[in-house]
């Protein structure tokens, strides 16, 4: 017999079937079936028997593997997940691709079962990095498909059964050191996109993340350090992937908050970050690892798109090891994971009022909505349930599985007690803006403190600052006012605190220009695209009026405690569901 097709199933009568339907329609026959069931309790078994399958004894992955291969027939082996489908020719367009490169395993690439414009590009993402790190190492996963001899299956032993995560990378990565591996070109194998694991298997799938990442950066992995236990007498509640880019600080400071409650509420969690959002988070937390960051390029005050995607792309694929990751751009890591790796998705971020929101801006914004639209939608898909911290509140397209949260503060920022001092705080985003800075040099009769040039140094009237917690709590603290761009994180707080706020966007960031509007229609400062003397003396002006709208009409939490409560009811809903 050419080849026999060994299955691991535990209670897979939803998408089993699928897969045997595939296999009867291919056009190679030469084939036996072999099902390891680890004792279903459902119809699995049964249904694998109607097709004619041979079925033996499973357990966990490399047992019910190494199970059915000690029983099969065949010379070549293919090692298949029961909830994928083959495309059609597969198992033939497998072999001959498999024989022609002489090669000694292999594994296939995927493709969704559910069509659509998003997951196909994020499957082909994953077909991509997947063979850009097998020219770094073997590398591959059971989802994937594997393809073997019996033969050299024997000779290692099979599957480490003293493994109970990472079995199939270990196999991979043994059988290729005496034969050769590839990723095969041609072949496509169906997977879906809407299973979620049970609850054992969501720890697997984010065991396997955090060695995939680790991976990336060559580092290695031991089942120690990973505390991994197939959901077999954990003392651990559920383990959460969490991940978020290094672009602005605000977002980093705002997770921190998320993360440090998380943790105090029994969470395990394990935390991708890059950059800023990097080095913040990894001096307060333990599980913090890096990955390569997105990082935009910033000129006069306003978003270079070409230089951003030159900048971020010029080294991959050349120093792939380093730099292909740069691709995960926001939170695009947490979520084409939760689609390879099938586990839910729970977005919450203040980038989201773009697409789930009902709202209207002004004509000469309708380029720069569409594409930040469209970065959103393309980067975060599918969420099982998504929170938008907001302070301004259109109304949302779908109320069923979007809400909206108040702002996650600091909480010294909640501590403080706000004062009306001497001098306007200045907060930039970028170190570009430097007609603003010209500007506030002409207005001696002003004292201005300003963050976001990275220098401790004063020039006249201007006092300029390098990032500093305590520092900017007590300047934020006594500050009359704020000028800034359109940054979320900022712009909540100074609400809190009570400072109006004159926002001029990086211009081309669509998510500061609505910020800005919504700031400038509540009453609570000013948008402007740029500053000039006439805006600045208006602003400080309107100084007591702002202050006023701000006491009257905006909402102060005492606390994040909200919030963080409807986090963790949304995170128990999804798990529970």
């Amino acid at each position: 017999m050419k080849i026999s097709i060994i299955i691991p199933t535990y209670n897979e009568e939803e998408f089993l079937p699928d897969l045997l339907k595939s296999i009867k329609r291919q056009d190679f026959k030469d084939l036996e079936v072999i099902i390891a069931d680890a004792n279903s309790t459902d119809k699995t078994v049964e249904i694998a028997k109607s097709y004619m399958c041979k079925v033996v004894p499973g357990g966990l992955p490399a047992v019910g593997r190494n199970n059915g291969a000690k029983v099969a027939k065949g010379e070549i082996l293919l090692f298949l997940d029961a909830d994928s489908v083959l495309t059609n020719n597969y198992i033939t367009s497998t072999i001959e691709e498999f024989e022609l490169h002489n090669l000694g395993i292999a594994i296939t690439q995927i493709v969704p079962l559910e069509k659509g414009f998003i997951n196909e590009i994020s499957h082909e993402i994953a077909n991509y990095l997947t063979k850009q790190i097998s020219h770094i190492k073997p590398h591959g996963a059971g989802c994937y498909g594997m393809i073997t001899y019996k033969s050299l299956h024997e000779k290692v032993n099979g599957f480490d059964e003293s493994l109970d995560f990472g079995e199939d990378t270990d196999y991979i990565e043994r059988i290729a050191k005496i034969s050769r591996f590839k990723v095969l070109e041609n072949p496509r194998l169906l997977i879906s996109t809407r299973r979620l694991e049970e609850e054992g298997l969501k720890e697997i799938t984010l065991k396997y993340a955090k060695s995939t990442a680790k991976q990336l950066v060559g580092q290695k992995v031991t089942l120690e350090e990973l505390g991994y236990s197939f959901g077999h007498g954990s003392s651990k509640k559920n383990r959460i992937l969490y991940s978020l880019c290094g672009e602005g600080l605000g977002h980093a400071i705002r997770s921190g908050v998320v993360i440090e409650y998380l943790i105090n509420e029994g969470y395990d969690l394990i935390v991708f970050a890059s950059d800023r959002a990097y080095d913040y988070l990894s001096s307060k937390f333990d599980n913090i690892y890096y990955i390569g960051g997105f990082n935009t390029v910033y000129e006069n005050n306003s978003v270079r798109n070409r230089k951003t995607f030159v900048y971020n792309m010029k080294d991959v694929p050349s120093d792939l090891k380093n730099n292909m990751t740069k691709m995960f751009n926001f939170e695009f890591y947490s979520n084409l994971l939760s689609h390879i790796l099938r586990i839910p998705l729970i977005s919450i971020d203040n980038m989201h009022v773009l697409t789930e929101a009902k709202y209207s801006t002004p004509n000469k914004y309708a380029k720069d909505r569409l594409f930040s639209e469209s970065v959103v939608h393309a980067f975060i898909q599918n969420a099982k349930k998504t929170l938008i911290y907001s302070y301004f509140f259109p109304p949302l397209k779908n109320t069923e599985n979007t809400r909206y949260v108040y702002p996650i503060l600091r909480d010294k920022i909640y501590q403080l007690k706000p004062t009306n001092g001497d001098y306007i705080l200045v907060y930039q985003t970028s170190t570009s803006n430097n007609e603003l800075i010209e500007l506030l040099k002409k207005n001696p009769q002003q004292n201005f403190i300003v963050y976001g040039f990275h220098v401790d140094k004063k020039e006249d009237n201007v006092l300029f600052r390098s990032f500093s917690e305590d520092l900017l709590y007590k300047d934020f603290k006594d500050a009359k006012c704020v000028i800034t761009n359109g940054g979320f994180s900022f712009i909540t707080e100074a609400l809190q605190l009570g400072k109006p706020i004159l926002s001029i966007p990086v211009k081309k960031q669509f998510e500061q220009i609505l910020n800005a509007i919504y700031l400038d229609k509540l009453g609570y400062g000013e948008h402007h695209s740029k500053i000039n003397q006439a805006i600045l003396d208006n602003f400080i002006e309107k100084i007591p009026v702002y202050k006023k709208n701000i006491s009257e009409k905006y909402v102060k939490p005492k606390n994040n405690n909200e919030t963080l409560n409807i986090l963790k009811e949304t995170i128990e809903e999804v798990i529970n569901n």
